[in-house]
């Protein structure tokens, strides 16, 4: 068989892959898109002739053409956090049934990249964004607000009546590990934190916020900028000993700190929890194995994906949405360490 090709390019069109599989160019965009209403006979025709062709979808066309694409950014601060892959994950598997494309922007936790990331995809024009948390240049915002895109926040949750967000309240969950320590008999403790995103300041204020509450010392704490890991999280632990060694219970900002804080107290021989309780955050797959088992926050990472798409599909049909804010909560995983 003799493959055509458009006189401009040299490459297959649409319309005659459309053509070779016997139904129309709208059909065949929309099987090529897995938009899941296209017959399943048809669907395997279009895509049967699409191989023949050595077809590939041109989506700059696509979007000339509509005036918008079918592509929803989403921005996350890391690709090496396992918390955004089970999020992205989600988020994929609601919306690429439904024909949308999904494109991944790793902002690496700065607000320039980010500002980058969103003045780069609003070139494409897509039709939403996702993103994490409200922390971004004023720039960000202005481009945002310009061109009108509807925006999904994850992982936090705002008041504001013109945003949409869904995720859960970082303040409240550093006050209930706060609590939780607390109510261990626990009275000396530190917060200790690193990569200093807005999410990680916020759930420290809220840790130091309880602890002031309950009338006890919310000063200690050791904060770093460095990208969070376990040999860091060894290493802080270490300082803070030896900085203050009436130290009774910490929590980490998260789990990576916490697991390397584990292995450097079991290196110095010194007792989890009997001589200091760990509470950690995000309750990754390897705290429900360590030694001993790590207390954690369980955030809800595909929860938050699932329903920010769900929320977008929502705000691209047009229809009214009531409940802006989608709130989903937290819960405190008690294990061995606490």
């Amino acid at each position: 068989m003799r493959k055509e090709a458009s006189r401009a390019t040299g490459r297959p069109t649409l319309a005659e892959v459309a053509r070779l599989a016997g139904v129309s160019q709208i059909t065949a965009s929309r099987a090529l898109r897995d938009v899941p209403t296209v017959d399943p006979v048809l669907v395997s025709k279009v895509r049967e002739a699409s191989k023949a062709l050595g077809y590939v979808p041109n989506p700059a066309a696509r979007t000339l053409a509509s005036a918008r694409s079918q592509s929803v950014v989403v921005l996350v601060p890391a690709l090496s956090n396992h918390l955004f892959i089970e999020t992205l994950e989600a988020i994929h598997n609601v919306l690429r049934p439904r024909g949308y494309d999904v494109l991944i922007g790793n902002f690496h936790y700065s607000r320039k990249e980010e500002e980058e990331l969103i003045r780069n995809y609003l070139a494409i024009q897509p039709c939403g964004i996702l993103l994490t948390g409200f922390d971004r240049t004023e720039a960000s915002r202005r481009l945002l607000e310009a061109n009108k895109v509807p925006c999904v926040h994850m992982m936090e949750l705002t008041k504001a009546e013109d945003i949409f967000s869904v995720g859960f309240s970082q303040e409240d969950a550093g006050a209930v590990i706060a609590r939780h320590l607390l109510a261990r008999g626990k009275r000396r403790l530190a917060y200790v934190a690193a990569q200093l995103d807005a999410r990680v300041i916020r759930r420290g204020e809220g840790f130091k916020r309880a602890l002031a509450e309950a009338g006890v010392d919310a000063s200690l704490e050791l904060v770093v900028p460095d990208p969070s890991s376990v040999g860091l999280g060894g290493e802080l632990f270490d300082r803070l000993l030896r900085q203050h060694p009436e130290v009774d219970g910490i929590f980490f900002c998260n789990d990576d700190l916490a697991h390397g804080a584990i292995f450097e107290a079991q290196r110095q021989g010194i007792s989890v929890p009997g001589r200091i309780a760990f509470v950690g955050f995000n309750d990754l797959p390897m705290s429900a194995h360590i030694v001993p088992r790590l207390t954690s926050i369980r955030t809800p990472r595909e929860d938050v994906g699932k329903h920010a798409a769900h929320l977008m599909l929502a705000l691209l049909a047009g229809a009214e949405v009531r409940d802006r804010t989608i709130d989903l909560g937290f819960e405190l995983v008690v294990r061995e360490s606490s």
